[in-house]
């Protein structure tokens, strides 16, 4: 192959990897619950496309989603390590959706941060069946393809991942609802008014903070509508008075960007049922939130 015939084809390599490259994004994001992670992984399957014989591909798309889900479970495997080593809880990467709603997808499936968490106590084969399946719509023949397994054990795994987010999760209210309720929950945490807490919190609320070691955020979840509700009271003093609130979105639903001194401190962001709120989320982590709050200026 001369010169211009290489370089044709690794346009053409190019050509093909840019038209999955959202939907391979959205697969490992959703994976991993860390934008940062998904581009790396994704950068990998692009130097990997590179030094395949693309000649013998016929389905470049099919081809690359393979490798890619592939990495993202070899990652995923090696990350729960590194998990149960994180100091304190840990909440997946606020990721900006008013770019892509559907980040990569057909649907917006499995992309809220709360599905996230959740996602992440499944096994990596469980995690990736379950998001081929619910945010991009592949036929179970074709999952099973992509993890190396049968179709019969596929659709196993996508029932078990549907029966665990059912069993820890019910069923969601509307956006509408979801945004006022984050209203009246913000605007009671900010005055340390514990009857309107008490009122929208779900009884078996959990808070979960995300500092990730740097900044002081509890390092255990608060749990329970009584235990939440006054945490957040006493916390009020320390925190409210020198802060600034943004609305904004995060991962399809509303969210509230903290600032202080010009400088991104957490975002809030709530996961709400007909019981009221049931998971508060505060991502604290700078390495977590600075991506954010940079492609909101973006």
């Amino acid at each position: 192959m001369d010169a211009g015939d290489e370089s044709s084809a690794l346009d053409r390599a190019a050509e093909d990897f840019q038209a999955v490259r959202p939907q391979l994004f959205g697969i490992v994001y959703r994976m991993l619950g860390s934008a940062v992670d998904a581009e790396d992984i994704v950068q990998d399957a692009w130097l990997r496309w590179q030094e395949t014989d693309r000649e013998r591909v016929l389905e470049p798309s099919a081809f690359l989603t393979t490798i890619t889900t592939r990495l993202a479970i070899n990652f995923a495997q090696s990350a729960r390590v590194r998990r149960e080593s994180y100091v304190g809880p840990w909440l997946p990467e606020p990721l900006n959706t008013t770019v892509d709603p559907q980040v990569g997808a057909e649907r917006a499936e499995a992309v809220e941060l709360a599905v996230l968490m959740l996602l992440e106590r499944l096994n990596p084969v469980e995690r990736a069946a379950y998001v081929l399946r619910e945010a991009f719509e592949y036929p179970y023949r074709r999952i099973a393809q992509v993890l190396g397994t049968s179709e019969a054990n596929t659709r196993q795994l996508v029932t078990r991942a549907r029966r665990h987010l059912a069993a820890e999760r019910r069923e969601r209210v509307s956006s509408t609802e979801h945004r006022r309720l984050l209203g009246v929950f913000l605007d009671a945490a900010r005055t340390g008014n514990l009857a309107v807490l008490e009122e929208v919190l779900a009884a078996d609320v959990v808070s979960y903070s995300d500092g990730g070691g740097v900044r002081g955020a509890s390092r255990i979840p608060v749990v329970g509508r009584d235990h939440v509700a006054r945490y957040l009271v006493a916390f009020a003093p320390r925190f409210w008075p020198a802060a600034q609130v943004r609305w904004t979105e995060a991962n399809g639903r509303p969210a509230v960007l903290v600032t202080a001194a010009d400088q991104p401190v957490a975002l809030l962001s709530v996961d709400v049922s007909a019981e009221g709120i049931d998971r508060i989320m505060w991502v604290m982590n700078p390495a977590k939130l600075s991506p954010y709050v940079a492609s909101l200026e973006g």
